[in-house]
């Protein structure tokens, strides 16, 4: 069996260098942190979890506050969640999951209770009522998202795709292309009402690239149904008949969409380019593929993680990092018709009611 002593040869430190590392009660450079940890993988070293916990006062558990939320994309939250399990486990975690509905009454829960060592929250929105119990407690916290007032985030971390960017890039890839009227089909309603970070700040990035560009711009919140889609849409097309560029941040909404396009004979690209802000799996797998800016959500998971573990070990906040967007263009997006598309039979019916 793999001893402390055994990493601590190995990486040729102290044992009680290795025990600071593992407890986090001493401030470990770097370097030295990053040696050690190639030595307990190296060595397969499992320190006993009840003797960590009676020595350090550590858990071994981080809590990760996640949305069950109408309106909310699962298979995203889900793949952020897996992404912060593994890579949680990878430095010796466990992961306690607590739902986001709770509030700061869960924040309360876990510093009063000492049940984690830190936590990762996710779902913030623009003016997070738990923020300032997150500034408040002992155990550190990192957000997978932002608020408004990076005054709120004192002695955080943040960890997020830069969702301003990831709207401006939209705009300007179909301004690019000369499309001159543009429609955003967004979230449902609900999110935009609640205040929710990524959606507000990716709608800020939309108008302020349509301004630049001199772009006309069109927002409709949405639910993913093809009912509502439709009566978005049509809609869109009935105030907008000169409409040539649709950007969608739901990916519910996606396939719903592609499918309403075909039904009133609007042919993508050559009649309507269609860019999402999506992960990239619905968009390659769309029946359009489709020009998406990437959710990262893996990335941003394992980073959240990352920024955790390396507080524990005794660093200072980092505070908020923003990912790039990466915009990839694929089938969905092409150069603006030369003539207005035509009006169509369905656009005066309507669909689904208005």
């Amino acid at each position: 069996m793999v001893t402390l002593a055994d990493v601590a040869r190995h990486a040729g430190v102290s044992a009680s260098t290795v025990s600071y590392v593992l407890s986090g009660k001493r401030s470990i450079s770097a370097p030295t942190r990053e040696r050690i940890q190639r030595s307990i993988d190296a060595l397969g070293y499992r320190p006993h979890a009840g003797a960590r916990a009676l020595a350090s006062s550590r858990t071994g558990i981080l809590a990760l506050m996640m949305p069950l939320r109408t309106g909310l994309y699962v298979p995203v939250m889900m793949e952020i969640a897996m992404a912060v399990t593994t890579t949680a486990r990878a430095h010796g975690y466990d992961v306690l999951l607590l739902t986001g509905e709770e509030g700061p009454e869960a924040v309360r829960r876990v510093e009063g209770s000492a049940v984690a060592d830190g936590m990762i929250v996710m779902d913030v929105e623009l003016d997070d009522p738990r923020l300032p119990d997150l500034r408040a407690a002992e155990r550190p916290a990192v957000l997978i998202g932002l608020p408004a007032d990076t005054a709120d985030i004192t002695g955080l971390d943040c960890v997020d795709l830069d969702f301003t960017a990831a709207g401006a890039r939209c705009v300007d890839h179909l301004a690019d292309l000369g499309h001159r009227r543009i429609a955003v089909l967004g979230e449902p309603p609900a999110i935009y009402e609640r205040g929710t970070g990524y959606a507000a700040r990716t709608l800020a990035g939309l108008r302020e690239a349509a301004v630049r560009r001199g772009v006309g711009l069109l927002h409709r919140p949405v639910e993913g149904t093809y009912a509502a889609v439709a009566a978005a849409v049509t809609r869109v097309f009935e105030e907008r008949p000169g409409t040539t560029g649709l950007v969608v941040q739901n990916e519910a909404a996606v396939e719903p969409l592609l499918a309403l396009l075909r039904h009133q004979g609007r042919a993508v690209p050559e009649d309507v380019s269609v860019v999402a802000v999506c992960p990239d799996q619905v968009a390659l797998h769309a029946s359009v593929p489709l020009t998406a800016v990437s959710v990262p959500a893996r990335d941003m998971g394992r980073r959240a993680v990352e920024r955790l573990v390396a507080r524990l070990a005794g660093e200072a906040p980092r505070g908020t990092e923003l990912l790039a967007p990466l915009l990839t263009a694929r089938a969905g997006s092409g150069p603006a018709p030369r003539t207005a598309p035509r009006t169509h039979p369905e656009d005066r019916r309507g669909h689904g009611g208005r």
